[in-house]
């Protein structure tokens, strides 16, 4: 997912369409006639384009939902990113789901299938009571034993030390209290929805149920930053030792002395935050026609979610943050001193079986900057129909806005591009970093963090969900941190990115070198070390959609017409690439030649899948799924392995197809006189 832009170029609109585009403020003019009706006609043509993506994505036909009502990663199935297969889906998806179908609340005044959203998002990818059955066991003294990571998945399994001490959790008990449950209320971000690995441990079951049943929760990366979705050796959530080896897939990632049935689940905090993000934005529009009460019980979902998703903000093993270098002698932190107030890269929580009797919690050390959620952060601060409910969560996520913001200003360039962030724990593994590397808070800088495989930092689409976010603090908030941080890279994304007519082009893949200075927040460094290029283009539409978010919601705020040109512009150009199914571009895809390669598993070991698949030394990725054999595409790959070209698709993601229609509303609701 990439985004980039260039000059705000002549052929982009006329001085009738600049003038078109003079901005409101935020939910200035209300569209009577859309009030209340589930399928009205479109205000303008943007809300036109909207409700014609929105119709295509919810057309059965289409192929975006499953049977249950869960949306896909993609339509199509033979895909390979961050999930493995289209119709796996993630967190990701629900929060994009939810942000849509908050869209359509405003333009159309029904709010049913925004509710419809959440209630989907309870059933399937929030586990329930039964999935996650051990919490009671949890002990916030000693959240989780240590096991470090590594950088290569040569090292792994890694081997428990419990000789370096854990912190303490400062937020289990109110949150306990505040909710009268251990359990915990967050999005696992991966789900086999149409069971295709086949380990069929189905929400709501406890994972007893086998193959053939319906959505399961499984999880991929187990193995360091080098371990790229090519390397990943696919497991479920809820281990009973049913597949896999001996000790089901245990053994492959955590070295021990003996192994326990056990459940786990991993939280994506760009997702849930999203979510809180979605939930703002529905409640606003609702209010503003006088239909609040209609979502008023969704919107409390998405405060209890904040309310959790504080648990990204805190060290991995809740170690005292800053100058952390080694696992044993880092202090245990106590209180607030384990918190860094960033949105890391995931939170998580697992236990035994009934009956094992323990719990355990962790948050993450490494913070990316395109995972941070400053409006999120501000609604849940400041919008009272999102306060969570814990005694301290409102003044957290105050103090996470500003650090957020200032992250944002450490991480900038002179260029204007975001660099990738910082963690508390070296390699993860609180080793020491390289003499010399800057630090936030003492915190190290990494320009690559959380994965190697490609460089994290070095897809432009990171830059865009991250800006969007400013972005709309800014429209919403006025924020003078958010304005300087725009204001920088809004030109910068803008020289980069090309729009003619029907035909764009944007940022697709970044090049970093030097870094930034240390931050001072008394007196911030130029970082005049830092460099970015841009390395290659594309016309990637999820990320243009995001780009063009971003340009909107800025040039409505700073009343800017060349920017506000150039997002039309944008959507203009995407508008003429619309198929029956969405919006969308061919894309030729080299790295599919990796089908081909070994994935590693240590000397010794042996097990299957639940197909039959083995998982032994040697095994490729595709040896480990089968199951693609089948796919329709399959020949197009297998003769790019055979040494043919490399084959093309037009994929239809979730995320990027909603994305388009939430880009289009959004230009409708601030420019509703652009035509």
């Amino acid at each position: 997912m990439p985004l980039s832009r260039r000059e705000f170029g002549a052929a982009l609109g006329s001085a009738a369409l600049l003038a078109a585009a003079a901005p409101l403020t935020a939910r200035a003019q209300t569209n009577d006639g859309l009030r209340g009706s589930a399928r009205a006609a479109a205000a303008g043509p943007y809300d036109e384009l909207f409700l014609t993506q929105y119709e295509k994505i919810k057309d059965p036909a289409n192929g975006y939902f499953s049977p249950d009502g869960i949306p896909y990663h993609c339509v199509e199935t033979l895909i390979v990113e961050a999930p493995d297969h289209g119709h796996q889906t993630t967190s990701e998806a629900f929060s994009y789901w939810m942000w849509l179908e908050a869209a359509y609340g405003r333009v159309t005044g029904s709010w049913g299938p925004f509710n419809e959203a959440w209630a989907v998002t309870e059933k399937y990818i929030i586990p329930t009571a039964a999935d996650q059955p051990t919490n009671g066991s949890y002990n916030p003294s000693a959240p989780a034993t240590y096991i470090p990571e590594w950088p290569d998945v040569t090292k792994y399994p890694s081997a428990l030390d419990p000789a370096a001490k854990s912190g303490a959790d400062p937020i289990a008990a109110e949150l306990n209290s505040a909710y009268g449950t251990a359990d915990v209320y967050g999005m696992h971000w991966l789900l086999d929805v149409d069971n295709t690995y086949g380990y069929g441990n189905t929400p709501g079951s406890g994972g007893q149920n086998g193959p053939g049943a319906g959505p399961s929760y499984i999880n991929s990366y187990q193995r360091g930053a080098q371990e790229s979705v090519w390397e990943t050796i696919p497991q479920p959530t809820t281990d009973l030792f049913k597949h896999g080896g001996t000790n089901g897939y245990l053994d492959l990632f955590v070295k021990d002395s003996a192994y326990a049935k056990q459940w786990k689940y991993t939280n994506a905090p760009d997702a849930d935050a999203r979510a809180v993000q979605a939930a703002y934005w529905a409640n606003q529009w609702a209010t503003d026609q006088g239909n609040q009460a209609q979502i008023s019980a969704s919107v409390a979902k998405a405060a209890k979610m904040g309310d959790y998703l504080r648990y990204a903000t805190f060290d991995k093993y809740f170690k005292k943050i800053g100058d952390c270098t080694s696992p044993t002698g880092c202090t245990p932190g106590s209180g607030r001193d384990s918190q860094h107030y960033l949105l890391s890269w995931y939170y998580a929580w697992g236990g035994a079986e009934p009956g094992g009797g323990w719990a355990w919690r962790i948050g993450d050390s490494a913070a990316h900057q395109g995972y941070q959620n400053p409006l999120a952060a501000w609604a849940l601060a400041n919008d009272p129909a999102l306060t969570p409910k814990s005694p301290t969560a409102k003044e957290d996520w105050a103090k996470s806005l500003k650090r957020q913001l200032e992250f944002y200003r450490w991480l900038q360039s002179p260029d204007g591009a975001i660099a990738g962030g910082c963690t508390n724990s070296w390699e993860g593994q609180y080793g020491a970093p390289p003499a010399g590397t800057p630090t936030f808070y003492g915190m190290a800088y990494d320009w690559q963090p959380v994965y190697h495989d490609p460089p994290s930092n070095n897809w432009f689409g990171m830059q865009v969900w991250a800006m969007e976010r400013v972005a709309e603090l800014y429209y919403v908030t006025g924020d003078a941190d958010a304005k300087a941080v725009l204001d920088k890279w809004v030109p910068w994304a803008a020289k980069n990115t090309e729009v003619s007519g029907e035909s764009y082009a944007i940022p697709a893949t970044l090049s970093w070198s030097g870094a930034p200075d240390t931050w001072d927040p008394a007196s911030p460094g130029g970082n005049a070390g830092l460099k970015v290029s841009v390395a290659e283009k594309s016309q990637d539409v999820g990320v243009a959609a995001a780009l063009a978010k971003t340009l909107t919601y800025y040039a409505a705020k700073a009343q800017d017409a060349d920017v506000a040109a150039l997002a039309k512009g944008l959507l203009d150009a995407m508008a003429a690439k619309a198929d029956a199914k969405g919006i969308a571009v061919p894309e030729t895809r080299a790295d599919y030649k990796r089908f081909g390669d070994e994935v590693y598993v240590p000397a010794g070991w042996s097990g299957t899948m639940p197909n039959g698949d083995e998982i032994k030394p040697g095994v490729t990725f595709a040896g480990l799924r089968s199951w693609y054999q089948d796919d329709a595409d399959w020949p197009k790959v297998q003769a790019f392995l055979d040494g043919g070209a490399a084959p093309e698709f037009t994929y239809h993601r979730f995320w990027a197809q909603a994305g388009i229609a939430i880009a289009f509303a959004v230009y409708a609701e601030l420019f509703p006189a652009a035509g």
